[in-house]
Formats: C-alpha cells, structure tokens, sequence
C-alpha cells in the first residue's frame, strides 16, 4: 500500500482489499437495511463496496458495516453521504 497525504487526507493508490471492491451501483436506501429491520436508530450511511448493501456508520449504535467487514470478509466501506468522498477498510483502520 502507499500512501500520499494531500491537504491533511492521505489519499491511497493501492490497497490490496480494494481488489475486493467491484463496480459500484448503489441502491438507494431510506436507510440502513438492517436498522430498518430491527428497528434502531443510524446516524450516518456507509456503502459495501464488495456487495453493495447500506449500512449504518460506526456512530450508530449498532455499528452493522464493521460487525459485516469481519463476520462476512467484506473490509471496505465508501460514504453514502452527499458531498462525502471516501473509502474506509475495516481490516487496516484506513481510508483508501
């Protein structure tokens, strides 16, 4: 992995786990699926690059992306906030 910082970001030009990433054509959500489902609240929404599901952010109570990154091996999340232009991976603590 290398990495650049660019204005107080570190922009990254490879991580092996966005090998993992394909295409992304989000869906559009009311939010996310699984605190929809049960019910709960989320603060922010993050988008799984791997297979695309919606989920809450790590400011939510139920944190459903990171719980999904290691249950299911899916590591690199990309905010689904407008304005918002960044990839995290679970696995490293990272953006990319």
């Amino acid at each position: 992995m290398s990495n650049r910082k660019i204005g107080g970001l570190v922009s990254v030009t490879y991580h092996p786990h966005l090998e993992l990433a394909g295409a992304v054509v989000p869906p559009a959500p009311e939010g996310c699926e699984e605190c929809l489902r049960l019910g709960t609240p989320w603060v922010h929404l993050r988008l799984r690059l791997t297979c695309r599901h919606a989920g809450c952010c790590d400011s939510s109570p139920e944190r459903h992306p990171r719980i999904h990154a290691y249950h299911i091996g899916h590591p690199v999340v990309q905010s689904f906030e407008p304005g918002d232009d960044w990839r995290w991976c679970f696995f490293d603590d990272t953006y990319v």
